[in-house]
């Protein structure tokens, strides 16, 4: 375990924990969706640098998508 990972995966968790709780307050769907997979994503990806580029495309959803 990598320390790079383990704080990128913090950075994710928390920032995805904000779209979570402003996805249900709103009734967003995709903060929602994007907060929940923020939340899980460093569980399951090991590489750094795919983590990065996973979690940043994750932050970019909710922008482009928003109405």
């Amino acid at each position: 375990m990598d320390m790079s990972l383990l704080l990128w995966g913090l950075v994710f968790g928390s920032v995805g924990m904000g779209l979570f709780m402003y996805g249900k307050k709103q009734g967003a769907p995709a903060p929602l969706v994007c907060g929940l997979a923020l939340m899980a994503i460093p569980y399951f990806i090991t590489n750094t640098i795919l983590l990065v580029a996973t979690g940043g495309a994750l932050v970019a959803v909710p922008y482009f998508l928003r109405a």
